[in-house]
């Protein structure tokens, strides 16, 4: 419920600690920044190297939200928009909807669509990225009235009150920092406006959470370590640009977005499982699912969810998240809840072929891993790995009309150097489901920067778009 016009922003007792008097350098802090206020006309690259990555999207206007180096390039979802001819009347799906991607480039282009993800982090950040029916003026003045609180932070009373944070955290931030940055979240979390203008406030404190940071979080993982250190940015600075940059991105969408208001729509839910939509009619599905490269996504939000009091050890990470999930690292491998035939059996009942071929993979990687001294279970990490995936293009098949297609952004693998054709091996899963045909457009090469690893393998991978017809 909204607060009165002559009550405080804030749900709080202390109201001699509320200043809000905007602060001389936030005023040219607004004035001064200066961002992005434009897609580039072009949608298309000289080449297409980039689709598979999420490089454009870091600098695009709301895409830029919330860093998320697993995702894929927006470009690819408007390049698609247009090749398919679709229009307002259109409906598109991304069963892997990851931080909204897919839902936000169609938003844009007035297609509807609609995301499933069982991530429960990650969905809430698609969710907010998706909503951008705010009330400007008076989102402007809630952005103004808590960087105007900001400005005046209790003195940092000692270690102690930073004791219920994860070790992680205290490797990430400096004392004082992660004091500021409690500070800013506990403020959000008292600070009295709409439900969407939290999740904006919040989002925005996600995003400034990597950059403040000394440790590199700009890899995938947290690597708070002396190896990969960075200059530690003061947390309130880099909240209030980043506030103010998402603020601009909203003026610049909802100045260039389509007329019609098109409906979006993000389930939480587990893609493995029947979507809440009607069978046939989807026009086209995008998305980019786990690579079998062993990438946890789980621990790619440890950072976030550790912050927010979403999680407090690596067991809460795992029941909350990586158990969600459909099976593409080995952290997520419980080997006792496997047979000794771990490949599925409708996988055998629609193509006992491609079984046998996988199996073999299978019992070669079982083998390997015995010679290796981490022991890693890729084994039966590939196993699950296309028991979820047949599921996930069932579910897909069911709500696509005819003659209708499924791209899916992916790569190869070659775990302890067994060679893992993923796009074949899926296309030809897909047409035993009822998809007409399957080919593969080619991206870009994998993995040459470790060529001079000599603890890896020396298989060149590539990633590509798996495109099924139904």
């Amino acid at each position: 419920m909204l607060a009165k016009s002559n009550s405080s922003p804030f749900q709080t007792n202390d109201k001699d600690d509320i200043h809000m008097e905007i602060t001389e350098e936030f005023k040219q802090l607004e004035l001064l920044l200066e961002f992005n206020q434009s897609v580039s006309s072009e949608s298309t690259f000289s080449n297409s190297e980039r689709f598979g990555t999420f490089q454009d999207s870091m600098s695009a206007p709301i895409h830029r939200w919330f860093k998320y180096p697993a995702g894929f390039s927006y470009k690819l979802v408007e390049e698609l928009i247009s090749d398919f001819n679709l229009n307002s009347k259109s409906l598109v799906i991304d069963p892997f909807a990851g931080c909204g991607t897919t839902a936000v480039t169609a938003k844009q282009n007035g297609i509807n669509s609609i995301g499933i993800e069982a991530h429960p982090f990650v969905y809430w950040v698609a969710q907010a990225k998706c909503f951008w029916e705010y009330d400007m003026k008076k989102l402007r003045q809630s952005i103004t009235n808590l960087l105007a609180y900001l400005q005046s932070p209790p003195p940092f009373p000692g270690s102690d009150v930073l004791k219920n944070f994860p070790e992680l955290l205290g490797k990430c931030y400096s004392d004082e920092n992660l004091w500021v940055l409690k500070f800013i979240r506990d403020s959000i979390e008292s600070f009295v406006c709409t439900k969407e203008e939290k999740d904006f406030l919040k989002i925005a404190l996600t995003d400034s959470l990597r950059t403040a940071s000394k440790a590199g979080t700009g890899w995938p993982y947290i690597a708070p370590g002396k190896y990969h250190q960075k200059n530690e940015q003061p947390a309130l600075r880099v909240f209030g640009e980043t506030l103010w940059g998402m603020y601009k991105d909203l003026t610049i969408v909802q100045a260039n977005c389509a007329k019609n208001q098109p409906e979006t729509n993000i389930f939480f839910r587990d893609t493995r499982q029947p979507y809440p939509v009607e069978r046939e009619i989807v026009d086209l599905a995008i998305t980019s699912p786990p690579y079998l490269n062993n990438y946890d996504y789980a621990d790619r939000t440890r950072l976030e969810m550790y912050f927010f009091g979403l999680a407090n050890s690596w067991g809460d990470i795992t029941k909350i998240v990586r158990n969600k999930l459909i099976m593409a690292a080995t952290t997520q491998v419980r080997r006792k809840d496997f047979h000794d035939t771990p490949l599925s059996q409708e996988i055998l009942e629609l193509d006992p072929l491609l079984y046998r071929e996988i199996s073999e993979k299978i019992f070669s990687l079982s083998k390997e891993r015995l010679q290796k001294g981490g022991k890693k279970s890729y084994d039966l990490m590939v196993a699950g790995y296309f028991n979820d995936m047949i599921k996930v293009i069932e579910q897909v098949y069911k709500v696509l009309k005819p003659g209708a297609t499924f791209a899916l952004v992916l790569g190869d693998s070659a775990p302890y150097g067994v060679y893992i054709p993923t796009e074949e091996y899926l296309g030809r899963l897909a047409l035993t489901l009822g998809f007409r045909s399957y080919h593969v457009q080619n991206l870009r090469n994998r993995g040459e920067k470790w060529k001079n690893n000599t603890h890896r393998h020396n298989l060149l991978l590539k990633e590509g778009i798996l495109f099924l017809k139904k």
